[in-house]
């Protein structure tokens, strides 16, 4: 069963804080971008927030078991989608949650390595399943949600095609890229990569993948690598990519790299919020899932989930 996904929502989104230099944005918007997860502001028509999005996708792509990693101060995604720990029903998808913390002396969470280590130690009943992992703040499309959840290999990245990314060039020039050797697997991942880095991984047709942070990953595989992940020497954070670098390092030929060229709208900061709206407009209905019965139902599991704080 390749239905489970974890939702990385724990950040405290700092460059979200940050005022709008390009845009204009009504004062509601801009109050939800200070004060709640990126994935919660209502950037959608109803003010419906933008998880909402990557939660429809992902259900269209046969997922049913989602754990939201959230952030140890935030109330915002309780709040939408159910105050338990576990046993949140949001229009069929089972939602629980795992909590990233602030470590003491820090002023930040340790990072994604880490808010997936604590979305896996919450779920131990996943230890003998495979997953899928991404970012809150993209809205990912059925087609790439789908193609990881059937993936058969045991791991796999959708390498986006870098010329396929509607963003401006000096930001693609930020996103990681992706080698692969000759069968599709991924050989390295390069943060902040060099023109020679580029070269290098382009491939026979010319085209280069980069990463949005999705992943089909093994829970057994990943976990000693999620545990031993050190410190990045400059942004002080436990990374994803960087675990993932030293798992293929020891598992080689693991992680399959799935093609897609399209667009994935990406809220970073106040200033992403206008073209997210056009994306949104253009790719969803107003209503999304209004018309189904309910939309947030409770049912408690026993045992010492059964938590409705934020603890």
């Amino acid at each position: 069963m390749n239905e489970k996904l974890v939702v990385l929502a724990g950040g405290l989104s700092s460059r979200m804080k940050k005022s709008a230099t390009q845009i204009q944005i009504d004062s509601r918007l801009e109050q939800d971008a200070d004060k709640k997860a990126k994935a919660m502001i209502g950037v959608g028509d109803r003010q419906r927030p933008l998880m909402d999005f990557l939660l429809f996708n992902a259900r269209e792509a046969g997922y049913e078991d989602i754990v939201i990693v959230i952030g140890e101060g935030d109330s915002s995604v309780r709040r939408h989608y159910g105050p338990l720990d576990r046993g949140n029903v949001y229009h069929g998808l089972k939602v629980s949650y795992a909590v990233q913390r602030i470590p003491e002396g820090r002023t930040k969470p340790l990072g994604t390595a880490d808010a997936l280590l604590q979305a896996l130690l919450s779920r131990p009943d996943w230890q003998d399943s495979r997953f899928t992992v991404c970012n809150s703040d993209n809205v990912y499309s059925v087609s790439a949600l789908t193609a990881l959840r059937l993936l058969a290999s045991s791991g796999g990245m959708i390498g986006y095609d870098r010329a396929a990314l509607k963003f401006s060039q000096s930001r693609i020039e930020q996103f990681a890229v992706a080698r692969k050797d000759r069968d599709g697997y991924l050989v390295d991942i390069i943060e902040k990569p060099e023109p020679a880095d580029i070269a290098a991984a382009m491939d026979a047709d010319g085209k280069v993948a980069v990463s949005m942070n999705i992943w089909r990953l093994s829970y057994r595989q990943v976990m000693p690598y999620l545990q031993s992940v050190p410190l990045h020497p400059v942004r002080m954070e436990k990374e994803l990519p960087v675990a993932i670098r030293l798992m293929i390092q020891d598992h080689p030929r693991t992680i399959l790299l799935v093609p897609l060229a399209e667009e994935v709208p990406d809220l970073t900061s106040k200033d992403d919020i206008g073209s997210v709206q056009q994306y949104l407009r253009a790719h969803f209905t107003p209503s999304l899932w209004d018309d189904e019965d309910a939309q947030v139902q409770s049912e408690p599991e026993s045992g010492p989930d059964r938590k409705t704080d934020d603890r």
